[in-house]
């Protein structure tokens, strides 16, 4: 039906005959003359109809916008001063001859122009006719391009794509399940994988030796802007190998993916423990744009007379740390500092305490706080020559229990900066690395990462004290946001069961696991492996701070689809042969 894709013509195809089909992106009628823009995924071309080609021309005065539609005509160059530099096809149009009209369309429910603001709930409501848009268009290509060279990369570094089950058993990865009823099995579930985790482990104990897989994967959670509640990930597993064999292969694979993708070099991969990353910017997956840090002043303020300070400061669960925000004076305005005290209580802290630093030279008269009155000369400068402030910085501090210093405090690092205009542009990865193998969950304790993670202590220690113990986990970072995930896993049955014992799972441990088991009893390798979120990793390659904008069909907060109304009631009929009724 076509010779040309729109958006390919150049001014090496005048004089060529062109057959065209695609969408109306827009119609002009100038003096008699019908110009229309015509939209395909390649992008846009002029086409002109003169009234001389009667059949033609009435034709197109027909057509309105979004109709698609079928041409022909014969390339020519722009008149001197008609061209238009922002199109790629600008400096030439196609006089059409011929004009078939393939489909009508009523009038869209928001135009396809980059001045328009449609709301999301109709974006996502008609998505078929957002993805018209160029700008979808390139998102969704550019997810394309990043699937395409993962699975080249892997492929070249002898990993075998291999397909593991959807409908499974339900598995401890720390959100919900997503349940499926059996129809010929009635009072039993199907659950779909949170991970493929235990299938790629049975397949290194089978001996493939190094898988991977591009894997659908769901989680019934609480939405947030950057997470789905199905997913994609890139899932990789190898045998005989360590964290630095599986963190090597990642940062190559990153590497290459940018330069060819983007163009861009990524440069080092920082290598953060966890308990560095905390102490330093409050947060398991600091932005490393951002050049504020969180800084220990606990030693400084331990004997200081300002309680708010000392009872933390000597509490071995508390901490004092502070933030210096150079140029803050100028940048902030009382309104924005009175809206940061409210900003770091709705995140678990009491209040927040800073320092107006207008001339170090003049000593405390150059200094201007609230709580400068608690606090002696003597242990103000002590903090000032610490966070290394200058005139005109003020200098931040959060006092609590270290969770809550860390998380306001983290949260706190990259609010401020953007409020001062601390540029946070490019890309900066990190790995973080040496997690607590354990987390404390009311009275017991849950597994950091999940509970197949192999310890970094032998099975006594582990049994001993097992909330003091590490990982051999590592996650990476990038720009904020934690884009992958992983472990060597346990391939020895006592530690595996000894894992279990500190849960304290029990019978569960067999009931849910007892094939695991049984698999680590049979020959299984060392090995370790990694995943990470494609969507999100293509959220963040593109710049969007929302992951709906680089799924094809995704879901709102609600976890619901507006295309679809899914999640939808079944008749009766349909629960009665699952063996289920709904109250």
């Amino acid at each position: 039906m076509r010779t040309h894709y729109c958006g390919v013509l150049r001014k090496d195809h005048i004089d060529q005959r062109v057959e065209l089909c695609g969408w109306v992106h827009r119609r002009r009628d100038h003096g008699g003359v019908i110009f229309l823009d015509l939209r395909d995924h390649r992008g846009l071309v002029q086409v002109v109809f003169n009234p001389d080609t009667v059949d033609a021309f009435e034709i197109a005065d027909d057509v309105r916008s979004e109709y698609v539609v079928q041409i022909e005509g014969r390339v020519r160059a722009r008149l001197d001063g008609a061209t238009n530099p922002d199109l790629a096809t600008g400096e030439i149009e196609v006089l059409g001859d011929s004009i078939k009209i393939l489909n009508r369309s009523r009038t869209i429910p928001f135009p396809l122009n980059e001045y328009s603001q449609p709301g999301e709930d109709i974006r996502l409501r008609y998505r078929y006719v957002d993805l018209r848009r160029p700008e979808m268009q390139s998102k969704l290509r550019l997810r394309s391009r990043v699937s395409s060279f993962i699975r080249r990369f892997l492929e070249a570094e002898d990993f075998v794509d291999v397909e593991t089950p959807t409908l499974t058993k339900a598995t401890p990865e720390g959100a919900r399940d997503y349940i499926v009823p059996s129809r010929t099995q009635q009072g039993r579930f199907f659950a779909l994988p949170q991970s493929p985790q235990l299938f790629k482990q049975m397949l290194m104990m089978a001996g493939m030796d190094r898988y991977y897989q591009i894997a659908r994967c769901y989680r019934d959670e609480d939405l947030r802007h950057d997470r789905q509640p199905e997913f994609t990930q890139i899932d990789i597993e190898a045998s005989f190998v360590e964290p630095s064999d599986v963190m090597s292969i990642t940062e190559r694979m990153l590497e290459g993916l940018f330069r060819e993708t983007l163009g861009i070099e990524l440069g080092r991969f920082p290598v953060l423990t966890y308990a560095q990353a905390m102490d330093r910017y409050g947060s398991d997956k600091p932005d490393l744009r951002n050049p504020l840090e969180l800084i220990d002043v606990d030693e400084i303020v331990k004997d200081c007379e300002f309680a708010i300070f000392r009872t933390p400061a000597n509490d071995p669960e508390g901490r004092v740390a502070a933030i210096n925000v150079p140029g803050a004076i100028e940048a902030l305005s009382r309104k924005q500092l009175d809206d940061l005290v409210d900003y770091v209580q709705a995140h678990g802290a009491k209040g927040l305490a800073y320092v107006k630093v207008n001339d170090l030279e003049s000593g405390m008269e150059g200094l201007q706080s609230p709580i400068l009155k608690f606090l002696d000369q003597k242990t103000i400068f002590q903090i000032l020559e610490k966070v290394e402030a200058q005139r005109g910085d003020i200098v931040f501090f959060g006092a609590d229990r270290s969770e809550i210093v860390n998380d306001s405090l983290g949260r706190f690092r990259n609010h401020v900066a953007d409020l001062v205009g601390i540029e946070r542009a490019g890309f900066k990865p990190c790995w973080v690395v040496e997690w607590p193998m354990f987390e404390k969950d009311g009275n017991g304790l849950s597994p950091a990462h999940h509970p197949f993670t192999q310890p970094a202590c032998d099975i006594e220690k582990l049994r001993e004290k097992p909330a003091e113990q590490l990982a051999h986990a590592y996650d990476i970072v990038v720009n904020g946001y934690e884009l992958g995930g992983g472990s060597i896993r346990i391939h020895d049955p006592e530690m595996q069961n000894a894992v279990f014992d500190v849960l304290e799972m029990g019978q569960e441990a067999s009931a849910k696991f007892g094939f695991l088991l049984e698999a680590l009893e049979l020959g299984c390798p060392p090995h370790g492996g990694i995943a990470l979120g494609l969507d999100r990793l293509i959220m963040i390659m593109i710049g969007t701070d929302s992951i709906r904008d680089v799924v094809a069909f995704p879901k709102t907060q609600s976890a619901a689809c507006l295309l679809t109304s899914a999640p939808s009631e079944v008749d009766r009929l349909q629960l009665r042969e699952l063996g289920l009724q709904t109250r």
